[in-house]
């Protein structure tokens, strides 16, 4: 963490001005002098939270001794992880990915063919079960790939459909140290935007390098300022013959160079199956993450025996298989960008989009209504369905008994992208006084607020 920086503690005025309203508080910070009347984020503070600070602050997600390394979303959490999901289903219907849902438990004999149960088995969780005639032992899965291959070798494939692109978002369990374990960057349970590109071997040069262009289209969506590109090589336990790893080293090495950008080589730190490269984002802190990875794999085609029919007509041929991840685990890519952006979400992936906030219990149902334009979504005791192509806003009304000025720094702090006050004249008008987190309030009508927000998620805002 970084270091906290005292200052004096002086008087900090909070002003809020809405056409012929104005409030005025004072209050004392001892985070900083400044007002938030300058163009500051009104979270009075300088200091640097972690995301398990604001994950806390802004009940994202917790986690209970009863289930250590396992997260729970809470439903603001949630939001954000559906919102990333969504975005990344998107993204990869843009690369030709199909989604499947697979198993998270499988037989030994599976993890034993893949290798897993040989080269990985101290990472996973081993099950069994109860009161049967046969004791059996399974595996929670720790990565998809297994299953996906299973996918691939329940037909018989042509050249003509390669490559083909599976995309798969199911939990995955890792047995990691319980010393080791911290927040959502290191956890025992945790979902992957996982893929796997089955394709022809005069493939794999195109399909590394869109693999690269998907990671650098998204990083520069999150704006992650710069992130490095490492390719890790042939470790000391690994299957498959040397041959096989350098020609699969090589083919990483071309692509990369034909990418454009600087890498370096990291030596012995390769998948067991595999050469990989490995793509690492720095957190506020300055540490590094590994979140994309994309890896080159003879060894699972070999293992679960998966062939293709080729433009001779044979059977024989051997699928190359990749393995890639953009975001790597959702959990920890959610802390990196928690902490890069300080829980300031944009107004696209924020789990508190707007707020409506009455100046008097007369204005209630007013700024009720407010916000089901807004929101586009109709209250539960006059709606139909929910037309699926509409879209919506997470939009709430603060309707307490507290007093304006209260309801409006709670507003701030909780991090509402927008917040809309209504008293009499916004009810004679039909508008809603609408401001961001800093800066003055505009009167608005409700169908241009609503198709201004509409305008700045699709601008990724």
């Amino acid at each position: 963490m970084r270091p906290l920086l005292l200052r004096s503690v002086r008087s900090a005025c909070l002003g809020f001005e809405y056409g012929h309203w104005r409030l005025s508080t004072r209050f004392c910070s001892s985070h900083s002098s400044r007002s938030t009347t300058d163009d500051h984020d009104d979270d009075f503070s300088d200091v640097f939270l972690d995301h398990r600070q604001i994950g806390t602050q802004q009940e994202l997600y917790m986690i209970n001794p009863l289930t250590p390394g396992s997260v729970f979303l809470l439903p603001h959490g949630t939001r954000i992880y559906n919102r990333l999901l969504a975005f990344m289903r998107a993204q990869l219907r843009v690369f030709g990915f199909e989604e499947v849902v697979s198993p998270i438990i499988y037989r030994k004999s599976l993890w034993e063919t893949s290798g897993h149960w040989d080269k990985y088995k101290e990472d996973m969780f081993e099950v069994g079960g109860r009161n049967q005639e046969t004791k059996e032992e399974y595996g929670l899965k720790p990565m998809n790939c297994p299953g996906h291959c299973l996918i691939y070798g329940a037909a018989e494939r042509s050249y003509r459909e390669l490559p083909i692109r599976y995309a798969d978002f199911s939990p995955l369990h890792r047995n990691e140290a319980s010393g080791a374990l911290t927040g959502l960057t290191r956890v025992r349970r945790f979902h992957q935007d996982d893929g796997h590109i089955f394709c022809r071997p005069d493939q794999v040069q195109a399909e590394i390098k869109a693999s690269i262009k998907l990671v650098d289209n998204v990083y520069k969506i999150f704006k992650i300022p710069s992130y490095r590109l490492l390719l890790s090589t042939r470790p000391e336990q690994y299957i498959g013959t040397i041959e096989e790893w350098d020609t699969a080293e090589s083919d990483l090495r071309d692509a990369l160079d034909e990418s454009g950008q600087e890498w370096l080589v990291n030596e012995g730190d390769g998948a067991f199956y595999g050469p990989k490269i490995d793509i690492l984002i720095k957190d506020s802190n300055g540490k590094e993450h590994q979140a994309a990875t994309i890896q080159l794999d003879f060894q699972m085609p070999q293992r679960f025996q998966l062939t293709y029919r080729g433009d001779d007509d044979t059977l024989g041929h051997r699928p190359v298989m990749i393995h890639r991840a953009v975001f790597g685990s959702v959990e920890r890519f959610m802390a990196i960008i928690m902490e890069q952006i300080q829980g300031k979400w944009p107004l696209w992936l924020s789990p508190r989009q707007a707020v409506i906030v009455p100046i008097a219990d007369r204005h209630v149902e007013y700024a009720r209504r407010v916000k089901e334009q807004i929101s586009g979504v109709p209250r539960g005791d006059n709606a139909d369905l929910l037309d699926f192509s509409i879209s919506t806003f997470y939009v709430d009304v603060d309707d307490r008994s507290s007093t304006l000025g209260n309801r409006l720094r709670e507003a701030i702090k909780k991090g509402y992208n927008y917040i809309g006050v209504v008293g009499d004249k916004e009810m004679a008008d039909g508008t809603v006084a609408l401001r961001q987190r800093t800066g003055k309030p505009t009167a608005m009508n409700i169908e241009d607020a609503r198709k201004f927000l509409i305008d700045s998620v699709a601008r990724y805002e």
